[in-house]
């Protein structure tokens, strides 16, 4: 075998290990930076990205354009002050964020368990509004134990320590659901700080639109 034909063979052989590697490069990117991220979803690892399909439609259960209003009214852009509203890159990073182990942060779905089951955003955990709403029979010892045992709100005396409490990132079904702006307005009235009060405005709607991954 002469030199020539060892290189022929030495860079066929580079080209069919980079192949698949352009092969799999996404071409429906989260930002021109980034194309994926992994997140840790009970207890296991979940790969977040868009869909790849540019023929991709969204799921029936956000196809509806019209709801009656009330009850699923037009949710303002800000919600109150000092609450901060965020988009799908800032909740991407909120997931890495609790995925790396920080345990300052919890990402709630805020919505009932039917509507989880049918799928919710990997990396979330599902606190009900209606566990934290009084009016729909929230016993209040309840919301405490919500507020100190995952909140990390601390109760002395009778009185609640937001020192050390976490980072509240809240969704629903998106612009027309009141579930997360109702669990926000709660906690805001039991004291909890505003700036430790996130919301992602477009929730399961504007996430399915964009075709990111969930999970059931």
């Amino acid at each position: 075998m002469n030199i020539n034909h060892l290189f022929s063979t030495a860079v066929l052989s580079i080209g069919l290990l980079v192949q698949p590697a352009y092969a799999q490069e996404l071409k429906v990117k989260i930002t021109p930076e980034i194309g994926s991220v992994d997140v840790k979803h009970n207890g296991k690892t979940i790969t977040i990205k868009r869909n790849q399909n540019n023929d991709h439609k969204v799921v029936d259960d956000f196809a509806k354009t019209s709801r009656n209003c009330p009850p699923f009214c037009i949710q303002p852009m800000s919600l109150a002050p000092g609450v901060e509203t965020i988009g799908e890159v800032e909740m991407v990073e909120y997931l890495e964020k609790v995925s790396s182990g920080d345990k300052s942060v919890l990402v709630i779905d805020s919505r009932t368990p039917d509507w989880v089951k049918r799928g919710t955003i990997p990396g979330s955990i599902n606190i009900p509004w209606v566990k934290l709403n009084p009016e729909r029979g929230a016993a209040p010892f309840d919301i405490i134990d919500i507020l100190t045992e995952q909140f990390d709100v601390k109760e002395q005396d009778g009185l609640f320590h937001y020192s050390n409490a976490k980072t509240l990132v809240m969704f629903c079904n998106g612009m027309w659901c009141g579930q997360s702006p109702a669990n926000i307005r709660t906690l805001l009235d039991y004291g909890y700080p505003a700036h430790k009060l996130k919301w992602y405005r477009g929730g399961m709607q504007n996430w399915s639109n964009l075709g990111f991954t969930t999970v059931k």
